[in-house]
Parts: C-alpha cells; structure tokens; sequence
C-alpha cells in the first residue's frame, strides 16, 4: 500500500491541522515542539511541518523494513511534497502542509533537503569528517530553523545563518545523547577522524566501551557543540516576542544536555542522558527570565551556562 494512499478523502483542511496536531502531541522530544508559547494562529503550521518531518523520518528509521522498501516509501514521500505544491493532496500530511506553504510562503527546498536527508540515513551508518556531519545537518536540521522564521516572517539571511547554529547544535547534540542507542542500529554519527585522533576505535563503540579514550572524545564534541551554540544565542533577542521564549526554551534544553553529559562525565553507555520534568522546570524558569543567552558567553565557568 502506498504511504500516500487516498486515507483523506472528503477531510477538511481544519481536520487535517487536527491530524497533524495529534501527531505532534503523541511523540516525545526533548525540546519544545509548537508549544503553548507559540501563537495559535501559528501553530497549526508548525505542527503541519512537524508531521511531515516525524512521518519522513520513521519511513528512514523505525520497523522491519528493507533498505530498499525504506527508499521507495520516501521516494513516494517526495512525489507526495512535490505534488503538493501543485496542489494535489490525498493525505492529511499534505492537505495540512499545502495551506501552510501556501499561506506562509514557504519554498520546496528545505523540505526537499530534509527528505534528502532522510535519505541519507537509509544509505550513510559513517561520517569520515566533521565537514561531512555539517554538511548532513544542512540538511537535516537547518531547514526545520528556516521554515520556523519563514513561519513568522523573517527571511534575513543572518537570522538564517544564527538558525542554522543552533539547529546544528541540537543535532549534534542529539548524536552524543544517542550513541549508544545508535550503536544498536550500526549508525555512528561521531565523525572517524576523531575517533582515530583520539585512539578511540569502532570495535570499542559497538561494545559500549567506556574508557578514558572515550571520555576526551565526547568531551571534544561537546565543546565543540557548545560554540555552535553561542554562535547562534543572539537570534532569541533578534525576533519578535511571540518567538523570543520558544527559542530562549530550545537553547537552554540543549545547552543543559551538554551540561548533563559532563556531570555524567560523558558515560552515555549505562543509560541515555534525558531531561527530566525538574530540568525542564529549570529551563523553563531560565528561558523566561534571561532576555539574551548571547551575554552568557563572558561567564568563565561552563557550569554557570546552564
């Protein structure tokens, strides 16, 4: 059966955005996704975009399914997106996602890059350089930033450019949260120049090895994350209010991952670093209370960060 198949008949585009709502609501994730603090009348877009994105992915990554089996379902993913923006739609995906492109004025192209990226997935397990990782983030985290500015109205290339290194910090910073669960899909993510520089090998990771070795590798992607980080922290106080605590709330949640993964001295093997309900408390209370994450770069000690 086609992934595509005619499921929306005689659906309104107000029950497809519900569709997309419940979608969104029934996955967990670790930062905000169209929380409450997003307008309502913006919601409904991003929830859209969300489905999309979560539907592609699990194609990607989730059941029994061949390689093959997994491209044919995003080949057909994409006919769906590039069909949608002529104006056909038989899902409620897309009945939802071609009134939000449409009315947000939202290209093909950083919709086409995630499903690239999906693609990828399928085909890549490792990554040889750090410049080959940046280039997966191109397309698997940075166009979600875009397409949220694009949502409200901004379409200034340094915005872009602030998105996009933050959007690559929580990718990455997702990759060192799930090392050891990507172990179990012989996907590896921490780039092999690396590992060699550090004399840490693949045999170690697929063990679950936790070693000095392995401790100063995640130590240096950590750190290295972190700039990504501050390289972006002056897009919250650059948007209009509406948006400044949503993305105030996504900053901190990966900033305190990072921080999480320190405390634990970077052991992701015996269990998976997660927030827990009081961390998001934290966050939250930082999220509203600091205008511009940009001014905690002058803080000397890590720890004060987050």
């Amino acid at each position: 059966m086609s992934v595509t198949a005619d499921i929306a008949r005689g659906m309104s585009t107000d029950e497809a955005f519900q569709y997309c709502a419940r979608l969104t609501e029934a996955h967990y994730e670790n930062f905000p996704v169209a929380s409450l603090l997003i307008p309502d009348q913006k919601r409904p877009y991003i929830q859209a975009i969300y489905a999309f994105s979560r539907m592609a992915d699990d194609f990607a990554d989730e059941g029994d399914l061949t390689k093959e089996e997994r491209l044919r379902r995003l080949d057909e993913w994409e006919t769906a997106l590039r069909d949608c923006y002529n104006g056909i739609a038989t899902h409620p995906v897309f009945i939802a996602l071609r009134e939000t492109v449409k009315q947000q004025r939202i290209p093909p192209e950083p919709l086409l890059d995630l499903i690239a990226a999906f693609k990828r997935d399928v085909v890549q397990s490792r990554y040889e350089t750090f410049a080959d990782l940046l280039d997966y983030c191109r397309c698997s985290a940075n166009p979600v930033g875009r397409i949220v500015l694009m949502i409200f109205d901004h379409r200034n290339d340094d915005l872009f450019r602030k998105s996009d290194a933050i959007c690559t910090a929580l990718q990455l910073t997702n990759f060192w949260q799930d090392v050891a669960v990507d172990a179990r899909k012989d996907r590896l993510y921490i780039p092999l120049e690396d590992m060699r520089s550090h004399s840490y090998s693949e045999s170690s990771w697929k063990k679950g090895e936790y070693s000095e070795e392995f401790r100063n590798l995640m130590k240096f992607q950590v750190e290295r994350t972190r700039t990504f980080f501050f390289d972006g922290a002056e897009l919250p106080r650059l948007v209009e209010k509406e948006l400044q605590i949503e993305l105030r709330l996504v900053w901190f949640g990966g900033m305190s991952v990072l921080r999480m993964l320190e405390r634990r001295k970077y052991d992701i093997f015996s269990r998976r670093p997660s927030l827990s309900l009081f961390d998001k408390a934290v966050i939250l209370g930082k999220g509203l209370l600091t205008a511009d994450p940009a001014k905690l770069r002058k803080k000397s000690k890590p720890w004060d960060l987050t």
